[in-house]
């Protein structure tokens, strides 16, 4: 009897430790013992509009810059495959159909056309992979809502609202900008894309402000401009309204900066906004805060502009991608809280000028 216990004893003995060896192995993955390194990677594939876009290239220099930090703080490696969609939808398209094919964690777009989100979701869907949009806001929200996503951009009436501020001020400090003392403000409007929601917005509420502000708004050409966010086209556009109109123009607002250089650049084709004391100046306030617009300010051409934070804006992108990607709440242990609408958060604006 003696024997049979202690054999009995043994066998629970030699079950325990192999059951408890295989509990081991089993959650090694998820739960590797005290002291061993976990190797987690994340692959995160991004749909960029343009490159060449100088506010969405502070933006992709950040998202390397967090991915690095915060995959180092979290111990994730986070790969970044980033692709130029050079502001032609076709490509896009196809470079989605490409870098679905690798089964990324994540797919992260920022938008050619904000009409062609849906399109790309079904392409994220019929894959598994997760979707997050950021910058250019999809043309109806049931394109993020209904693929579960997130949008990370800005809230588009607040840029507006800041170059309206911008303008009433220098309006009143500067009594000689209104040049044909009519009471009125002659201006035009260069707007990023026709169909943006931040376009639009800014384009409506830099002029609603000002009249909230007391100005008397008309437009000098009696039609806005529409220059694709584009230095070069901006500048022709302003050449040809120059050569009709000239010096009944008094202020011009650009929905960015990248216009706003090119405006710049026509005036200084004319002899105005030099950045000399003898040279003539029409305010012109753009958006972003690039590091050319705000040197541009501080030599005179530029009388103000609108920050729009790209190292904030990358940082949300890759908090929030790395969330995604590994199935998680979108916000789970970030400090950003969720937008009225129910599916974006929204980085702040803040004004510009010398």
């Amino acid at each position: 009897m003696k024997r049979k216990s202690v054999f009995l004893v043994a066998i629970a003995a030699v079950f325990f430790m192999v059951t408890l060896a295989s509990g081991f192995a089993a959650g090694s993955k998820e739960k590797p013992a005290a002291g061993a390194a976990a190797a987690k990677e994340l692959n995160v594939s991004v749909l960029v509009w343009k490159y060449s876009d100088t506010y969405g290239s502070s933006v992709r220099a950040a998202m390397e810059s967090w991915a690095a930090k915060l995959g180092a703080e979290k111990g994730i490696k986070v790969t970044l495959k980033m692709v130029d969609g050079n502001d032609d939808q076709a490509i896009q398209n196809d470079q989605a159909v490409t870098l679905l094919e690798k089964k990324p964690d994540i797919l992260v777009i920022n938008l050619c056309q904000v009409t062609a989100g849906q399109h790309l979701v079904d392409l994220a869907k019929a894959k598994g992979v997760p979707v997050l949009f950021y910058n250019k806001e999809p043309s109806e929200a049931s394109v993020v809502t209904g693929a579960q996503s997130m949008f990370i951009g800005t809230k588009a009436e607040q840029a507006g609202e800041m170059q309206g501020d911008i303008l009433a001020k220098l309006w009143k400090d500067n009594p000689a900008f209104d040049k044909n003392k009519d009471g009125k403000v002659q201006y035009l409007m260069f707007k990023g894309d026709a169909d943006n929601i931040e376009a639009i917005a800014r384009t409506e509420f830099s002029v609603s402000r000002s009249k909230a502000l007391g100005l008397n708004m008309e437009l000098a050409n009696g039609q806005i401009i529409v220059a694709n966010w584009d230095t070069a086209k901006a500048q022709d556009a302003m050449q040809a309204v120059w050569a009709k109109y000239g010096d009944k123009i008094e202020v011009i607002f650009c929905n960015n900066d990248d216009m706003a250089l090119g405006v710049i650049a026509a005036l200084n084709g004319v002899g105005y906004n030099m950045g000399t004391k003898e040279s003539k100046f029409i305010p012109i306030i753009g958006v972003d805060a690039s590091n050319a617009a705000v040197q541009s300010i501080a030599d005179g051409k530029l009388a103000g502009t609108v920050k729009q934070d790209g190292d904030a804006m990358g940082k949300a992108i890759i908090e929030l991608a790395m969330n995604g990607a590994q199935k998680k709440g979108w916000l789970d242990g970030t400090s950003y809280k969720l937008s009225d609408d129910g599916f974006s958060i929204r980085i702040p604006y803040s004004p510009i000028t010398k």
